[in-house]
């Protein structure tokens, strides 16, 4: 009987957890719904704000896992040493908004509350050290063994990631690459500048339309 390899017990150990993951999520996600409310209510008839959760699937763990580690790679004598609890992000809730004047006020509405006021920050910053996401990781009731995130993103921006992810990064290790070339890079941050652009000029819009 071949013996079981560290990938092996990484599997075994995630479908171990994935019932806490998935109560996990639907508490975070029932908890950030609970806490924007005001926020969602009184929203105008242009703005979006959308609560998107999801689950990091197991061979995205296990990649993620093993990214962490020296050459990418495992020590397969020492199987003991691997643990998918560290990962910060199995469950996980996506918050987008639109316009981004919406993007500051939803983060301040979610640090007010437990459990996110003590939550760890850890915001998403471009090259030059610009915010692109205001990031957050923590524990919720349901399970002290799942770690979780929550983002505040503008909306426009979390769209560009979910083609990037969808398309670029999910695919194919050869198409990760390519994401991570300068070329890549530099169109990317051309394309972020953009939509800052754009929600720029489209609130400069509405606020003098609604001049008297």
């Amino acid at each position: 009987m071949a013996e079981r390899t560290v990938e092996d017990r990484l599997r075994e150990e995630y479908f171990e957890l994935l019932p806490d993951i998935k109560l996990v999520a639907e508490q975070l996600e029932t908890e950030v719904r609970h806490c924007l409310l005001p926020i969602a209510s009184g929203l105008d008839r242009y703005e979006r704000l959308v609560i998107t959760s999801r689950i990091k699937e197991c061979e995205s763990a296990l990649d993620a896992l093993r990214r962490r580690q020296e050459f990418a790679t495992f020590d397969r004598d020492r199987p003991e040493l691997y643990t998918l609890s560290i990962l910060k992000d199995l469950a996980g809730i996506r918050v987008s908004v639109f316009p981004r004047s919406r993007w500051s006020e939803t983060d301040q509405e979610l640090r007010k509350h437990q459990p996110f006021s003590h939550w760890e920050p850890d915001p998403v910053r471009d090259d030059n050290g610009e915010l692109l996401a205001y990031k957050y990781y923590g524990h919720c009731k349901p399970s002290d063994r799942v770690w979780s995130e929550f983002q505040v993103v503008p909306m426009l921006t979390a769209l560009l990631w979910e083609v990037e992810h969808a398309t670029i990064y999910k695919p194919s290790p050869r198409l990760k690459g390519i994401a991570r070339s300068l070329e890549m890079q530099q169109r990317t941050a051309e394309v972020l500048r953009a939509l800052r652009a754009f929600e720029d000029e489209f609130e400069t819009l509405v606020r003098r339309d609604r001049l008297p």
